[in-house]
Formats: structure tokens, sequence, C-alpha cells
């Protein structure tokens, strides 16, 4: 079973081995996986990916048991052959990356990694009964079926619109559910859609069968859970294909965070179910699967689980695995980090049972296998050993002293400070020495949100003020939207003290708030004092929102005065109103006249014959005009012979 958190930040992987129960794996929030040990209660394995911070692990399943050879043995003879134990071996891990890690328990490494093939996170995995395949599903709404023995993708297609949240195979490996919102039933052989249901109002969690018979016998019937639902599911394949809406539904709590059956094989066989919800509390179930019924089931018995103490805190219940064959439960509870497995047989004639632990005394960690493959040898306080390589560049090792001396500290060696780390990640600081590399550091949005969980826990400003000077919108959102449900009235609160400072951080503040809104609304409207805790932010809001209409009238009346300051300034300098010449024109009689004053209405009537006597009186002017230089000619021609006369 692939534990999905796509759907809540809060719910970590976790799942118990297939048959015998033996390991049981988590992964923490810091990325690493730990492989814990039922029978002796001790951490068997851990694994740190290479980017278990940029990379965090999402969902893991385990693959079918199968025969590994450990190493190089020698060849048996014939009598000494034995039956080969089949173990569980290797283990999918679904990154945020869109990568997915193959981690083999029986080798302790790496088996391999897929990747390349999504786009998004890798929301859920499941493995193949019978060939070595795996499929998995992502945000990027595709489907992918890998093969294990190539480390490549087989097939690839488009399985919904939204986000594939969850898948799970038939036992006959011919069938694979898928589902966001909607639950589709894909053909395997030819990749296309073989069923619909109609599915959950949320994301869906959860998917498996629980019955092997075949669908074209009525037979044939899973249950689904989802998001916030405190509801199980129970969908039957039926023939007719008249199967769309559920036939069974089995109440809870709370929305399942894990679940573990036994499968029915005939009618006469009930399906047994525990499941883990996320309030902390186990829920046992049994039913005999034989068509519709229109009451919700309730649980045939309810476990909790408390300390020893005066006022008792209850514990929560991480995992519980079934036995098909005894009535035992196999229970996880406690923390990821130090969880404490118990095996025991419930009394299911009680329908509320609650046992009481002592969860201090047996949170004692011991390793049974050497975690870390360096080994340091011991030596005697007499003897000098020198490793390998250029000599004179190795330090002898000192003996280890069985006393109760502490080992000192080298003073040589630097311990980077909080401060430098915080410098090495800042993103808007450029190198420009020369000999330093090009380019700004680049962080995941998973390194983001761990920052500012950090921050917000410890109220440290400078951590804060690193986050929150980013100014890319996709980043923003995408570290909001992994921020746990816990960090978000912290973080309104932080964004409402830095709203009232500084206007440039305010504007900060503003990408940061809208973010929030936009993840977050339905958790925040959900909150009962909501109005007290968000009153600051309102009343902030609102006033800044008046005041907005008044400020710009402001500012524009600032802007004239300024621009007409500007200008008066500009043409101030001393100009020379006394002309340099004036010229005079002698103005006639009749212009002076003409300018007296303007002519009446009745004048523009008769214009037409005004402008004919005005020519008439022109041409009688040229008339005489010409008659007088006609004279004036003649009467110097008269002159000049006179003159030449009296010469």
């Amino acid at each position: 079973m692939a534990a999905d958190t796509s759907s809540s930040s809060l719910q970590l992987p976790c799942d118990f081995s297939p048959q015998s129960r033996q390991y049981l794996a988590l992964c923490a929030q810091d990325g690493r996986l730990r492989i814990w040990n039922t029978d002796s209660k001790t951490i068997h394995q851990e694994y740190v990916p290479s980017a278990h911070l940029s990379a965090t692990c999402i969902c893991i399943a385990w693959g079918p048991c199968r025969t590994v050879k450990e190493g190089p043995q020698r060849k048996k003879r014939k009598s000494e052959a034995v039956l080969v134990e089949e173990k569980a071996d290797l283990l999918a891990m679904g990154t945020a990356a869109g990568s997915v890690l193959i981690y083999s328990t029986v080798k302790g490494v790496l088996h391999c990694t897929l990747d390349g093939g999504h786009s998004g996170g890798v929301n859920c995995v499941q493995w193949h009964p019978k060939d070595s395949l795996l499929y998995s599903g992502s945000d990027d709404t595709y489907i992918i079926e890998w093969d294990l023995q190539t480390g490549k993708a087989r097939s690839k297609w488009k399985a919904d619109r939204a986000a594939v949240t969850s898948l799970c195979v038939s036992p006959d490996g011919k069938l694979l559910l898928s589902a966001g919102q909607i639950i589709k039933m894909w053909d395997l052989d030819t990749k296309e859609v073989y069923r619909r249901f109609t599915g959950h109002s949320t994301a869906v969690t959860t998917l498996r069968f629980a019955t092997t018979r075949p669908p074209d016998s009525n037979g044939l019937y899973f249950l689904s859970g989802a998001a916030h639902d405190r509801l199980l599911s129970v969908w039957q394949v039926r023939e007719d294909g008249k199967d769309k809406n559920s036939v069974v539904s089995f109440t809870l709590t709370d929305e399942p965070q894990h679940i573990d059956l036994v499968q029915s094989n005939n009618k006469e066989e009930a399906v047994r179910l525990a499941v883990v919800c996320k309030d902390g509390q186990l829920h046992l179930f049994e039913h005999f699967l034989n068509g519709p019924c229109k009451k919700p089931l309730s649980p045939m018995c309810t476990v909790q689980m408390s300390n020893t103490k005066d006022s008792p805190v209850p514990i929560p219940m991480l995992a519980a695995a079934l036995r098909a064959s005894t009535r035992t439960v196999l229970l996880g509870y406690g923390t990821h980090l130090q969880p404490v497995m118990e095996k025991l047989e419930i009394n299911t004639a009680a329908r509320h049972v609650c046992l009481t632990r002592d969860v201090q005394t047996s949170m004692s960690i011991s390793l049974e296998t050497a975690v870390s493959k360096v080994k340091t040898p011991v030596v005697s306080n007499k003897s000098r050993v020198l490793g390998p390589g250029l000599p004179g560049h190795q330090a002898p090792i000192k003996g280890t002293s069985h006393g109760s001396e502490k080992r000192k500290k080298d003073t040589e060696t630097s311990v980077t400070s909080m401060a430098e780390k915080l410098g090495e990640i800042d993103l808007t600081t450029v190198s420009t020495e020369k000999g330093a590399p090009k380019g700004t550091a680049t962080l995941q949005t998973d390194n983001f949100a761990v920052l500012l969980l950090q921050g917000l826990e410890s109220n440290d400003a400078n951590i804060l003020n690193k986050v929150f000077q980013t100014r890319k919108e996709m980043v923003i959102k995408k570290t909001v939207a992994r921020l746990p449900l816990t960090a978000i009235l912290p973080l309104v609160e932080v964004i409402t003290r830095r709203l009232q400072g500084h206007p440039v951080s305010a504007t900060l503040m503003v990408r940061w708030l809208r973010a929030v809104l936009m993840h977050h609304t339905s958790y925040l409207a959900s909150l009962p004092d909501l109005v007290s805790q968000l009153g600051v932010l309102y009343h902030m809001i609102e006033s800044r929102v008046k005041m907005f209409n008044k400020l710009t009238k402001l500012n524009g009346k600032l802007y004239l005065l300024t621009t007409q300051v500007a200008t008066s300034d500009s043409g101030s300098t001393d100009v020379d109103h006394t002309a340099k010449l004036v010229y005079e024109e002698e103005s006639s009689e009749d212009e002076a006249s003409s300018d007296n004053g303007l002519p009446d209405n009745n004048d523009f009537n008769n214009w037409g014959e005004e402008e004919a006597m005005v020519e008439d009186e022109m041409e009688e002017k040229e008339d005489s005009d010409n008659q007088l230089d006609s004279k004036a000619n003649g009467e110097e021609d008269v002159e000049r012979g006179n003159e030449s006369e009296e010469e």
C-alpha cells in the first residue's frame, strides 16, 4: 500500500512488508528512509537519498517477495538442496522531483533510479503482482508503466485531467485502478478504460481490491478512501456496467491514513479490514460482500492507545497489519523517528478497547546491524597506524582510550556558522569577484518550505528575511502550498507584522499574503476564532483601502504643483522687452473710416450691389489716373522743348 501524502502534508508514508510482515518502512520529514525489524523491534537499515531535502519521499510501496542471492555461494549437491525462502526485497519510493527510487533491503543499496518520465511529483506507486513491472501516477496527470529489468518506461498514457493520487493493480494483474477524484479501471493489455466510477468529492488517497474473484462474475469488489472523507466506499464491478455508485460504506472517525485488509476468495469468506485514521485510532471491520447495503457499517471494534500518566495522553497509531491465518494484529505506534511495534490479539467482542503503554521505556533504540559502512579500527595507545596515500599527508590514528575521557575537538577544523549557511543560499547576491562562478545559487521549493518552517518555529528574523526576499511568484506559490496547516496562522501573523512596517517590505508581503489566501482559504474559513486571529489584518487592509482614494487625489494635486513650479523655474530668466526696430505705417482716411465700425445686417443684403459700385468706382479712378499720366508726360515734353529753345 502506498501511503499518499499529496492531500495532507502531515501524513508521512509508512508500510509493512508483505506476507511475513517482518519489516516496517517509514519516511520521515527529512527524507530519510528507515526500515525497522518488527521481530527484534530494532532499526534494520537507514537510507539517505542524495537529494533527500530537495526531493522528499511522498509515497512508498513494497514489491512482491522474491528469491535474492546475497552473495557468491558455492554450488550445492542435490542431497543438500533445500527450499529457498522468498524475502521482501525491493522498495519503491516516489519523490517530489518526479523520480522513483528502487531500494534493495537485502543488499542495502539503491537498486536503480527511474527518472525522466514525470514532470511533476510522484503521488503513488504500485507493483505488478507477477511481472517485474511498476506503475506510477503523478501530478502531471500521466501513468507510466516501468520495466525494472531495463530501467526504462514501457508505456505512458494520460489518465485524467487532474493529478493521479492513487493506483492499485488487481490480484490477477490484468486490471489497474487509478483515481484523482473520479475512479477509472484500465485494461492493462490495451491501456483503455474498462469501467468508470463516481469517486469522491476530494482527492482519493487509497485504493484496494477486496476480493480475488474475476470481474465477469459480479464478485469483484474494491474499496476507496479520500482526503477529508470519513467514509470508506466499496464498489462492485458488474457485468452489465451499472456500477457507477458504491454499494457499501464503512464509517470512520477521521480520514483514513493506513489501510490493511485480508481479501475474500469466495462469497462464504468475509473481508477483514484494519483502518488507522488520522486521529490515531484503529478501526476493525468484518463484512461479507454480497451485494449492496443501504446503511453505513460501523466498526466491529475501535482501539485507542494512551500513556500511563495521571492525566493520560493519547498515543497515535501509525500503521496496522492483519494476519491471514491468526487473529493477531501487528501495531506500529508512537512517532516516525522512534516507532514501537507490538503484536497482540484484540478482543473484538468489546466495541471499544483502550490500551495503556509506557512509551518512554519501550523507545530504546538498539542497532541490529551497523547502519554505517565506515568502521573505525580499535588500536592500542602504543601502536601507530598510517593510512594509505601520499606520505606526509595522513595523520596517525590515535588509539582509542577505554576510559571516560572525552574526545578533544580538532581546533583546525572550521565550523560553518548559521550566517554563512544563509549567505550561501542567498538568491539575491551575485558574486562579482574575479574567478567566482557565474550565476546565482538556485534552491528547490522544498528548501524554502523547510527554511520557512524553521524561521517560524524559531522566530529567527535572518531566516525569514532570506525567504521573504524572493520575488518569483511560482516559488512563493509552491512554498506556501507545501506548508503544513499548523504553520499557516504563524505565517499570517508574521505577514501582518511586516505589512505594518516599511513600504518596501510591505510590497513583498502582499505577494505572500495573496499566495496564502489562494491555497489555504478553506482552512482559514474553517477556524472558529477566525475574526479574532485575522482582525488586525482585516482592519489594516480596510483602513488602507479607504485612504487610497484620498491619497490618489493628493498625488494628482502634488503632481500638478510640482509641474507648475518646474515650468515657472525654467522660464524665470530676464528678458529685454525693448524693441530693436519699430515700423509705423501711415493710415489712410479710408482705412480709418472703414475701421470705425462694422457693417449692419442690412448692408449684407446689398452686398452684390455694393461690389458692383465699388468695381465701377475703381474703373473710373484708373481712367482718371491714366489721363493724369498722359498730361504729365505732355507737360514734361513741353518743358524739355522750351529748355532747348532757351539754350
